[in-house]
């Protein structure tokens, strides 16, 4: 396994892929190492000098104007630590707990939060040794930091909570006995440190991202095989049209289909057929894919800004200066999210549309709902009914949750982001999306096998139609059909079948 080096160098959301598919190793950089205790020292120098310092020698929150004594400076950061572990639901996956380890320890090595290196180190043994600190789902608003997850977070730090090893899961106490790791007693600003941040919401908005990539391939993917076996034109996805627009994701989107359908002798059986334009479901998939890819560029780029960036409160900025903030606002990562929500809906409408077009039967070739036997059998019908559904729950999913909020801390956190829960309506959002995809696959397929296997299909269309008929029992007519949606949808979450299209042709 290769050992990842931290260091301040820029990275994307693409760096954690594999955090995604199993335990990582890392390191830190000299001068990642220097940063954190430089920052140590500033703080120490401080706190000398007698200086009041939000979370330190004070109150957090609505009790900041409370002193706190030296002597119980320490028992704050523990007793701060157990009162935020308070959140509840499912726990956060394996891959997302490590980026959240991952992204804690990145804020660190800039030098400005005060931490020893020792609590530095123990976030690092606990990634290398892949111990996941159970964090529950819910409990964030996005704002003073994700609090209540990152308490749990912390919670593991001190040898409490639970946590899962080996896809196991432990009393935190147990297992570091077993392992030979020991716990750290918090220091000064340490369990403010630890729980103050938009880790969660950013790690969560970096699987988002990765998710988000793999669906508009395959939204270009399964728009192809739509407009292929529909015997829709390929020509108006020709890059001298899209040229003629300046929207960079229209421009790709438009590449993507018109590269699949390339050698398609569907396409030239056609092509003096006489129509003259196709439904927008087909003829607009660039500008409508291709807006979604243009609002998820902006979107992976906020996450990346907040990846490499500082996510504290208070800032030890010099040996002599601390500056209250408000870094631990996650209000960019909500906004993005939710701007994906509403784009991804639209990716769902109108891959819906395309379902549709097929159900009312196309030309001669193909028969209302794509049945083998119209009238005795019902064909796709009701799978276009399920993919409705989904879509129109899309809708109401696609709601803006950073518009939302409510006060918390007594009035002092007036307005919160809500970034947790714009992200976790966007997952179940991609979720039916990925569900639409696959119907519009299967039935795309169904068309292929009642009218028109007996002629090639593209390049990239091909080898999509392998996997659907290996899936697909398409010669048996009507029967139960969610087994091969979920199939389907499988394949697609799982982004194989885009990189099995990849090794035909590269899709952007």
């Amino acid at each position: 396994m290769e050992t990842l080096l931290v260091s301040t160098k820029k990275i994307s959301y693409q760096y954690f892929t594999s955090f995604f598919e199993g335990p990582v190793r890392i390191k830190l950089s000299q001068s990642a190492k220097d940063n954190i205790k430089r920052s140590h020292n500033n703080l120490q120098s401080i706190l000398k000098n007698k200086e009041s310092v939000y979370g330190v020698n004070t109150g957090f929150g609505n009790l900041s104007h409370i002193p706190i004594s030296d002597k119980d400076q320490k028992k704050l950061q523990t007793n701060l630590v157990k009162s935020h572990a308070s959140g509840i639901g499912d726990a956060l996956d394996a891959g997302t707990v490590r980026v959240v380890l991952f992204l804690k320890l990145l804020t660190y090595i800039h030098g400005y939060s005060g931490v020893r290196p020792v609590v530095a180190n123990k976030i690092i043994q606990f990634i290398n040794k892949d111990i996941l600190p159970v964090i529950p789902k819910k409990g964030s608003v996005g704002a003073s930091g994700d609090l209540a997850p990152l308490g749990h977070m912390a919670l593991s730090l001190i040898g409490e909570g639970e946590v899962f090893y080996k896809n196991k899961k432990y009393l935190t106490k147990n297992i570091l006995k077993k392992l030979g790791v020991k716990p750290i007693e918090l220091g000064p600003k340490e369990g403010l440190s630890l729980i103050n941040g938009t880790q969660v919401s950013t790690a969560l908005a970096i699987k988002a991202c990765i998710t988000g990539e793999s669906l508009l391939k395959t939204a270009d993917i399964a728009g192809a095989l739509s407009v292929e076996n529909s015997l829709s034109s390929r020509s108006v996805f020709k890059s001298e049209i899209h040229e003629l627009k300046m929207h960079p994701g229209q421009q790709v989107a438009a590449r993507n289909v018109y590269k699949l359908l390339t050698s398609s002798g569907i396409v030239r059986s056609h092509q003096e057929c006489g129509k003259v334009q196709d439904p927008y479901s087909f003829r607009c998939i660039p500008h409508i894919h291709g807006a979604c890819r243009d609002i998820f560029s902006g979107a992976a780029n906020i996450v990346n800004n907040e990846i490499n960036s500082v996510s504290d409160n208070p800032l030890i900025i010099d040996k002599k200066t601390v500056s209250s903030s408000g870094h631990f606002h996650a209000e960019h990562i909500s906004q993005a999210m939710d701007t994906l929500a509403i784009s991804f809906s639209e990716i769902g409408a109108i891959s819906e549309r395309r379902i549709h077009y097929f159900m009312k039967g196309i030309g001669e070739k193909i028969p209302p709902f794509v049945a083998n036997n119209p009238g005795v059998e019902s064909g796709y019908m009701i799978a276009h009914v399920t993919s409705t559904a989904l879509a129109s729950e899309n809708k109401i999913l696609a709601h803006p949750a950073s518009v939302d909020s409510l006060p918390t801390s007594g009035g002092q956190e007036d307005l919160v982001s809500m970034a947790p829960g714009s992200v976790y309506k966007l997952e179940r959002i991609y979720s039916n999306v990925a569900s639409i995809l696959a119907i519009e696959l299967i039935v795309a397929g169904a068309a292929n096998f009642v009218a028109l296997k007996g002629i090639s299909p593209g390049k990239g269309t091909k080898p999509v139609l392998e996997i659907l008929n290996q899936i697909c029992d398409f010669a048996k007519g009507d029967r139960p059909l969610s087994s091969e949606i979920e199939n389907v949808s499988d394949l697609i979450n799982s982004n194989e079948l885009a990189q099995h299209v990849s090794k035909y042709l590269r899709l952007e």
